[in-house]
Parts: C-alpha cells; structure tokens; sequence
C-alpha cells in the first residue's frame, strides 16, 4: 500500500506550511494568525451576499494532542464566542494533506458560518488504510467527547477529499450506527474520493450503504481535470448509498479560462494552495454553506441552491466582463467521462475493495 500511495504525495500533497501556527491544548487562535487577504486569485472576486458569502462570526480555535499520532494535534474551528454547541462538520483530509493550512479557507468559511469544523491528521506514510481510518475515528471523538459545549453531535455532516472522500463514507456510517451522532440531522459531502474501505466492520461497505439512515443527505463532487481517482469511485458510492434521489446530487464541475486566468478544476479542488479562487467559493463553499442552512438549520429554501437537481440556484457560476463560468453539472445518473487509463487510481484495481462494481 504505501508503495501505491506515494507518487500520489509527491504529485499532488505536498503543502504550503508558511501560515501554520501551533499552540498548547485548550488554547485559542484569532482568525489573524492566518491568511487575512479577503481576494481571490483570478479576476472574480468573493460572493458579497447568500451562499457561500463568508460569515460574521471570528474564528477560533483548540488544538489538543492527537491520540494516534505522535507530534500532531487535532484541530477544532468554532465560531467565537458562542455560548451554545455547535452543528459540526468532520473532516478527513486528502493523503498527505497532513498540514491543517492545506484547506484552512474551508475550516474558517464554515466557523464563519456559526458552525463547527474538526480537523484529525493522520500518517502519510502508514502501517494501512485501517490505521488511517483509526487515527481520523479516534480524533473526531476525542473531540465530541472533551468539547460537548463546542461540538452539538445531534446535527453533524461528514465531508472528506480524495482518501478522506472514500474514507468519510465508512467514519459516517459508524459515527450514525454506533454513536448515535445526527439524529437531528445528517450529511455527506465527498469530494474526489478514493477508494471506499470499511474498518472494524461486520460489514461488506455494500451492506454499509444500503443501511444509511434515513434522514442522511449527500453532495458528490468530482473534478473534470482529476487524472488521479478515478470518477467511477464516486458513481459507484452514489449510485449504491441508501439516499433518495431527492436528497443527494452528483455534480461534475469543470475548468474555465476568464479573462485570462485559468479556473482548473484538478485534483487539489478545493484547498488553500498558494491562493483561493472562484472555484472554492462559487463551487464547493455555496454548495456547502447551502446545504448547511438546509440540513442544519432546516431552511427548505437552501435546498434549491444545495440539492437543486440542476436548478439555475445550484448550478450558475460567476461571470466577469460578459464571460461566464462553465456551469455545474448536476446528475442523479452518473456515468464516467473517461476511460479507466485515464487514472492513476482506476476503478478496477485490485486495491479496489468494491472492484465488482466498477461497470
């Protein structure tokens, strides 16, 4: 496995560590300490009003040590101030990803927001998969367990990118089933995913899928540019997951020149890179924040913008200059846009554990 995983680091994971900061546990963090530039790379700017405009609250932040990973801390983002707990997000970062300021604009969006995000590293170069999964379980309910006065785990949602999109399907099912979080509301939100595993199941991920309770809602997202995961991981997930339709939505987003500047939508969609651009914003926080609103919330007004079935709410993108963003593609019947080869991780390996369904 690790001789499998590593060219995916070097191609793609290796973050930018120039704004990361470290404190003790129970110690807070002022947004200031990070990137304070509210601009976007490229010539379009940040929505100003509704979905996936940033919030009013500040963010803060606890890191305490990591209780399966040596030298490294877990993170919680939360709204400053707050007196009550939270909804929260639980989120599995991509292989390598390691560094919290890879997709910090996504932590402090969401704490802007008047939520609650926790971020768990866990080992690039690892024992196995289950230890990975492990280190990411043990975090999230460290977290829920030391902080019930930040974290609210009736209301959850679980997103994850590349291995943590694959990963994030297993962590929520278990979190649902065993612990009970998300009875008052529940969603998933993968983006690119990897390879789907179960660990310390009974289970076949199959059985996993189609017992996703009932009140359970989903985004996936994949990226027209991704040579790495192969799309048909995400149909296959999409396709067998125990969700209605009228509560899940497949979205394909692709690249676009403006004005010059080059929206590329590759596999290290979305994260802080050097800089966020209209593709964070506008492509994957609106949605997010929309789908927040719908589940956390209970706005059924939001849902026209997160699981809008290809509504002109869900899936028109910012223009500059008379020229327009490719729009988003929404689907409730994937199918893939290229062939196998294509990937780096192709469905049909045989690391795949749910390689029968690749077709």
């Amino acid at each position: 496995m690790k001789k499998m995983l590593l060219p995916m680091l070097l191609l793609l994971f290796i973050t930018n560590s120039a704004c990361s900061v470290t404190t003790d546990a129970d110690d807070e963090l002022p947004s200031s300490a990070f990137r304070t530039d509210n601009s976007l790379e490229g010539p379009i700017q940040k929505p100003l009003s509704g979905y996936g405009s940033d919030g009013n609250y500040e963010v803060a932040e606890i890191d305490f040590d990591n209780p399966l990973y040596a030298g490294t801390q877990v993170s919680v983002f939360y709204p400053q101030g707050i007196t009550s707990p939270r909804p929260t997000i639980f989120f599995s970062h991509p292989y390598g990803g390691e560094d919290k300021t890879y997709n910090m604009g996504l932590y402090h969006f969401i704490a802007k927001k008047g939520f609650v995000v926790i971020f768990v590293p866990y080992r690039t170069i690892d024992i196995s998969v289950d230890h990975r999964y492990q280190t990411l379980w043990q975090g999230f309910v460290k977290a829920a367990n030391d902080y019930p006065n930040i974290i609210d785990t009736k209301k959850v949602g679980f997103m994850g990118h590349s291995f943590g999109g694959g990963a994030s399907i297993d962590l929520a099912y278990k979190a649902f089933t065993e612990k009970g979080w998300g009875q008052e509301a529940r969603f998933l939100f993968t983006m690119a995913p990897w390879y789907a595993f179960n660990w310390n199941s009974p289970l076949t991920t199959e059985q996993q899928l189609q017992n996703f309770p009932a009140n359970t809602k989903m985004i996936s997202q994949v990226y027209d540019e991704d040579g790495i995961n192969d799309h048909r991981l995400a149909i296959d997930i999409y396709k067998h997951i125990n969700i209605p339709d009228s509560e899940k939505d497949f979205i394909y987003v692709k690249s676009s020149t403006i004005n010059g500047y080059n929206y590329v939508t590759d596999h290290a969609t979305p994260s802080s890179r050097k800089a966020f651009d209209a593709l964070d914003y506008y492509a994957v926080y609106r949605l997010l924040d929309a789908m927040m609103d719908y589940s956390f919330n209970g706005n059924s007004g939001a849902k026209n913008t997160a699981l809008g079935n290809g509504s002109s709410a869900q899936v028109t993108m910012p223009s500059y200059n008379g020229q327009t963003m490719a729009p988003l593609e929404v689907t409730d019947n994937p199918t893939p846009r290229y062939p196998q080869d294509h990937y780096q991780f192709p469905c049909s390996s045989s690391t795949n554990p749910r390689i029968a369904y690749c077709n």
